[in-house]
């Protein structure tokens, strides 16, 4: 049983994780296939992170999830926060694993908010004062002013060099994603790039709307899957 945390939103973009998955079946296919994750790293080194930890793999996930973080990955960032909290695949930190909670309720998302409240009531006046000094540095290098430039970046160069266009002009580009059964699938252009998954506002946007559409509560999660691998991006000639 996995109670209502960040580890929720990490399950809603599983492939095992359709019956919790608040987003339409077409965007599914986008967000899962090889090309979307390949340029979206947050997402992509979350899921590696997730596929790690299902496996009690914590070392490995912990470095995925610090690289999630990097790119102003909530979920990643709560994750770190977490290991840390637990000594999972790293020593126990409670004030580093405070500031990377306080870090991931950056953007006041409810589940993250309530877990961070928790820690500071489980912390020690000692550790309260360290967990202060030592998350301006977290702060620096992975809050949303630092990250969001990194991702925002990211996304822009890998929209232009699918696309072929400076300007990101799609044309008649058509991708395939594996389907359900592993059968090829073709994604309109201007339906994989759509702003909500590339112009960092709307990106943004699209995130929280999916966070908030996410159910509460205690679920039952069965064991994850790896991501798997796809055909290379083609254009048709239509």
């Amino acid at each position: 049983m996995i109670k209502s945390t960040a580890l929720v939103f990490f399950l809603a973009l599983s492939n095992t994780a359709s019956a919790i998955d608040p987003m339409p079946v077409d965007d599914q296919l986008i967000v899962y296939s090889r090309t979307f994750l390949n340029a979206h790293p947050d997402l992509r080194y979350r899921a590696l992170g997730m596929e790690y930890y299902a496996k009690g793999q914590f070392k490995e996930a912990f470095h995925y999830f610090r690289l999630g973080a990097y790119y102003s990955d909530k979920p990643s960032q709560g994750m770190v926060a977490e290991m840390l909290w637990k000594g999972e695949g790293v020593s126990i930190d409670r004030p580093v694993a405070y500031a990377w909670m306080d870090l991931a309720a950056e953007r006041l998302y409810k589940d993250l908010i309530i877990r961070r409240e928790i820690f500071w009531a489980e912390l020690t006046p000692d550790e309260r004062e360290q967990a202060i000094k030592k998350g301006k540095a977290i702060y620096s290098k992975y809050g949303d002013e630092a990250a969001q430039r990194r991702l925002k970046n990211v996304l822009e160069r890998n929209r232009r060099y699918v696309t072929g266009s400076r300007t990101g002009f799609v044309g008649v580009l058509k991708l395939y994603v594996n389907g359900p059964n592993g059968t090829p699938i073709p994604i309109n252009g201007d339906d994989f790039y759509q702003d909500k998954f590339w112009k960092m506002d709307d990106y943004l946007e699209w995130q929280s709307t999916t966070w908030q559409a996410l159910p509460t509560g205690t679920v039952t999660a069965s064991k994850l899957v790896p991501i798997k691998s796809e055909p290379e991006v083609k254009k048709d000639d239509e």
